[in-house]
């Protein structure tokens, strides 16, 4: 299979400017180099802007380049595709700062080493060009009734569209056109409501310079009831962004996804064959869920905290293989429910009998745990926002436990890799 039927077999082509030079380009052609833009209108990403990022990474396994455009010049504008009203304004110092968090997470996700890949901001073109000299160059190739034509337009005209957001495809196309001049770039990749930008990028290119290039959209990914995909039952993000959502409720959130889902969900954002996929969720649906949640966390919080994760929701909630009857090539097949048993710190009821009004302070058991050396270092750790207790923060250094609140095995945790479960012995 090419790298090009392998995006169809899993799900990611939409739609394209020409299927069979697509499949020439990716499937005959080596370090073809394409690019996909994140606007910095954030300071994370959240999980439904993965999509891409996935289609990314199965190009770069397959030997081709991606180019990794974070947008410092037209977050400034705003891009009017799939929204029903202006984005509110941002500082330029906002900007700049959500652009170097976006960069580094999404290396996370995308190998750099050795020009496998580009990091680019269109800030260091865009606004370095005048507004004259932009329409000297470039005004005479676009239709305005053309422009009036894309969705991303149309839908907006009824609620009002501001002249800034009209310019944000032309800015779009100049992208491509930057791009393909002095990265040679050949392809852009975007979502399915980018198509009429990314049109008019590869219609700039051929009418700049002669070049053909292509353009292919992913589809927008929605849930089981179909909505955005990436929301939590509450209807919040679920972020990358480890203060924002953790580890724990990150994991949780790909373990708890719709049964309905699991297949497609595995198929973008696991790397495992399509056979083996289809055979879990045929056999055990539940561990297909432990599978996929393992495999996201880990590509956006390593392997070492994805088998944390694992291991304290197995033992929370029980492990879906724990005899590993079914085979798979994910690295968490080789994690067995026996090596995930979260350590447990057990404590003698004499110890709450002595303590104050039979409680022990959660800095104490911090000590205990051996996660800090006094009391003081406890309450410190605590005073950081780095302790939690079953994922709910403790926030109060005074906060102290009796033997009933461990009658349900809490998880204690400080930071990222410490953690116990509590019991009374």
């Amino acid at each position: 299979m090419g790298v090009f039927e392998e995006l169809k077999s899993r799900g990611f082509c939409f739609q394209g400017t020409d299927e069979a030079e697509l499949r020439k380009l990716l499937n005959d052609k080596k370090g073809v180099r394409f690019y996909v833009g994140f606007d910095p209108t954030g300071s994370s990403l959240h999980v439904g802007h993965l999509l891409p990022v996935m289609a990314m990474r199965l190009l770069q396994r397959a030997g081709h380049v991606p180019i990794v455009l974070v947008g410092g010049a037209t977050a400034r504008i705003g891009d009017p595709s799939g929204k029903l009203t202006a984005r509110p304004m941002m500082t330029i110092e906002e900007i700049n700062a959500n652009a170097e968090s976006l960069k580094r997470q999404l290396s996370r996700f995308i190998k750099v080493e050795n020009n496998s890949a580009f990091f680019v901001n269109n800030a260091d073109w865009l606004c370095k060009i005048g507004y004259i000299d932009m329409l000297r160059e470039v005004g005479t190739i676009f239709s305005v009734n053309r422009m009036l034509t894309q969705e991303s337009v149309k839908m907006r005209l009824e609620n009002g569209l501001s002249f800034l957001e009209f310019n944000y495809s032309i800015l779009q196309a100049y992208d491509f056109w930057t791009l393909h001049k002095e990265l040679g770039c050949e392809l852009q990749m975007g979502g399915q409501d980018q198509w009429g930008n990314m049109v008019a990028g590869t219609e700039l290119v051929r009418r700049k310079c002669g070049d053909t290039v292509q353009a292919m959209t992913i589809p927008l990914l929605l849930d089981a009831n179909g909505k955005k995909f990436g929301k939590t039952a509450g209807g919040k993000n679920v972020w990358l962004d480890v203060n924002r959502t953790s580890i724990f409720d990150y994991y949780q959130f790909w373990r708890n996804c719709d049964d309905s889902q699991v297949a497609k969900l595995m198929r973008y954002f696991t790397t495992l064959p399509l056979n083996e996929i289809d055979l879990l969720v045929d056999k055990n649906i539940n561990r297909a869920k432990e599978i996929l949640a393992a495999e996201a966390t880990a590509l956006a919080h390593g392997e070492a905290a994805a088998k944390e994760a694992f291991a304290a929701a197995g033992t929370r909630f029980g492990f879906a293989d724990p005899e590993l009857k079914l085979a798979t090539t994910s690295f968490i097949g080789k994690v067995s429910p026996a090596q995930a048993d979260v350590p447990e710190l057990a404590i003698d009821a004499a110890e709450f009998a002595a303590a104050p009004e039979g409680k022990i302070l959660v800095s104490r058991l911090l000590v205990l745990c051996g996660f800090c050396k006094s009391n003081s270092d406890g309450r410190r750790l605590i005073q950081g926002n780095a302790v939690s207790l079953d994922d709910v923060k403790v926030a109060d250094p005074t906060t102290a436990l009796g033997a009933a609140d461990l009658a349900s095995a809490p998880i204690l945790r400080a930071g990222k890799k410490n953690f116990r479960r509590l019991k009374v012995k």
